[in-house]
């Protein structure tokens, strides 16, 4: 009796053990793990176009991940997009004259914000915004130009 007991309890704590394990995972895959990290700075960019930049999406810096978009809003007065991202306190050191673009990963991949350091001496901190931005390509407006291009270029060959 006092066996079966025994193992009822130790199957118990690994159930209990690795549902804790999975729930960790997930947080750590959905990203939602920074949501307790306090360790952060806030910046925005404005951009004319964002593509299909989404919350969350990450922020890098040299291919490396150094924060996240938290918002995206309209202005509007300029009707352009504001992106606002956290930053990890780790990385207090990105110039203020900094580039950010909006980049897409692989071909068919999510849309990330990339930062290209300046060369200004002081740093950007927390609600400073970025002023040099470069928009999202967007794959159907160059698909478009090439084809009207494509199509100029063939009636001016006409006789």
């Amino acid at each position: 009796m006092q066996s079966s007991r025994s193992v009822e309890l130790w199957v118990g704590v690994l159930v209990a053990l690795g549902l804790a394990a999975l729930f960790i995972l997930a947080m750590k895959v959905s990203n939602m793990g920074d949501l307790f990290n306090n360790q952060v700075y806030s910046i925005t960019a404005k951009f004319q176009n964002i593509g299909t930049l989404k919350v969350k999406a990450p922020v890098k810096m040299a291919g490396v991940r150094i924060g996240q978009v938290t918002e995206v809003n309209l202005d509007p007065t300029t009707y352009e997009a504001v992106v606002a991202m956290q930053i990890d306190s780790q990385y207090r050191t990105i110039p203020k004259d900094s580039n950010a673009s909006i980049f897409t990963a692989g071909v068919l991949g999510e849309q990330y914000v990339g930062l290209k350091e300046g060369a200004e001496e002081e740093y950007l901190v927390d609600h400073d915004q970025i002023m040099f931005t470069q928009p999202a390509l967007v794959l159907e407006q160059l698909i478009g130009q090439f084809l009207v291009r494509l199509a100029s270029g063939s009636e001016d060959k006409k006789p």
